[in-house]
């Protein structure tokens, strides 16, 4: 899950660690308000969007001369006409694609004198079961263009989680930033909290671009980015609290209501199968015959007809949707149940696109009659590659 930037120097402040004086807006008027409780003499109007890229991005409703998502400037007036021009708007950066993302919020905060600029990151790593730390020099920069050209100026060490954040992991951060004296220190004290706040709220991701020192010597936070794993935050009602579901695909969220792990992606074929390797497996062999899969839909091994009849709908849901290909492996999971749900479905929101059922494993026969019995005009598969090149040629034939 998620969150937007002020949410998360929000947490990150909870656990002492410096950041900006700010305060989220949500109309012009309430910007105005922000910028003078602040003060100046400089502010940042920030758009508060679940994407990065923000300050080169560009708005689909304004001038390509106007400012992007990010902006300096130095009056309340200013601070006014730039919420004005942002909040309702479409944001496009390189993260959102050309579809971009509508600006709901600001974030208005006050102005920092930087001196340098660096990038620090923390992640788990799936190697090593651990939580790593990713820090460069290269602060305010695509950290992916500095791993191409300069990998280098990367330096990325993990914390062993028996002993926990120790003061030569401080250090490290410090050297690979090349900081020494009292901005060590503070590197040394910011990694500790960090790491306190990483692991206390169950963050998947947490990234720091740009982390600066200011002209007055202090290491401050400026900008902040949290993922947390969602299968966690079940443990922390306040992070739940902090869902933006405007930011999300709305099939995505109907799918976690009924706890499908379902993706939305960009293709035409609808995909709806049991098991995640065996989702992988048939979105990469629709790829291998020449079309794109139009999600990743896992219902999972216990899944009962309810959930199988929400999942068709979800698919069938997206206009981008031309044939869908539903391909179960029962073993947990029963064919006969996969076959009940997708007919219910079916006739509760009709079918107006080629559907490819492949039935395999448990009860296979059962839910094959279902299936045949129900008077559905479904194309009947043999095994996964038959079912790929079925779905397929139904597509291209149906266009």
């Amino acid at each position: 899950m998620n969150i937007h930037e002020y949410q998360a120097k929000a947490v990150l402040k909870e656990f002492g660690a410096p950041v900006s004086r700010g305060i989220p807006a949500f109309t012009p008027e309430e910007a105005e308000k922000a910028a003078r409780e602040l003060g100046g003499p400089v502010w940042v109007v920030k758009s508060q969007i679940h994407a990065g890229g923000r300050g080169k991005g560009k708005f689909k409703e304004l001038s390509p001369d106007a400012k992007g998502g990010v902006r300096v400037v130095k009056s309340v007036e200013e601070v006014k006409a730039s919420a004005k021009e942002m909040l309702g708007n479409t944001l496009v950066t390189l993260q959102t694609g050309d579809a971009g993302k509508q600006v709901n919020r600001l974030y208005i905060e006050e102005g920092a004198a930087i001196d340098k600029e660096f990038y620090l990151s923390m992640l788990i790593d799936r190697e090593t079961s651990r939580v790593a730390f990713v820090v460069s020099t290269e602060g305010g920069m695509d950290i992916e263009e500095v791993a191409h050209s300069t990998p280098e100026k990367i330096v990325t060490f993990s914390v062993d989680p028996a002993t926990g954040i120790q003061p030569h992991h401080g250090r490290a951060v410090a050297k690979a930033l090349k900081l020494s004296g009292d901005l060590a220190k503070q590197a040394g004290d910011l990694v500790t909290k960090l790491y306190a706040a990483f692991t206390a709220k169950d963050m998947s991701m947490l990234e720091i671009n740009p982390l600066v020192v200011t002209k007055d010597g202090q290491l401050k936070v400026l900008d902040a980015k949290i993922s947390f794993d969602s299968n966690a935050i079940y443990r922390h009602a306040d992070v739940a609290a902090l869902r933006d579901e405007t930011e999300e695909d709305a099939k995505e969220i109907e799918a976690s209501k009924f706890e499908l792990n379902y993706i939305a992606l960009d293709g035409t074929i609808g995909c709806m199968v049991n098991g995640a390797g065996l989702a992988m497996a048939t979105m990469d062999i629709i790829k291998l015959y020449g079309m794109e899969p139009a999600n990743f839909l896992d219902v999972g091994g216990g899944a009962t007809k309810e959930r199988v009849t929400a999942a068709f709908k979800i698919i069938t849901a997206d206009p981008k949707v031309k044939g869908i290909l539903v391909n179960i492996f029962g073993g947990i999971m029963k064919c006969d149940v996969i076959a009940e749900g997708v007919v219910a479905a079916v006739k509760d929101v009709g079918l107006k696109v080629p559907l490819v059922v492949r039935l395999e494993g448990t009860n296979v026969e059962a839910g094959k009659k279902i299936i045949k019995e129900s008077g559905l005009n479904v194309i009947a598969a043999d095994d996964l590659d038959d079912a790929a090149q079925k779905i397929v040629k139904a597509v291209k034939e149906a266009k």
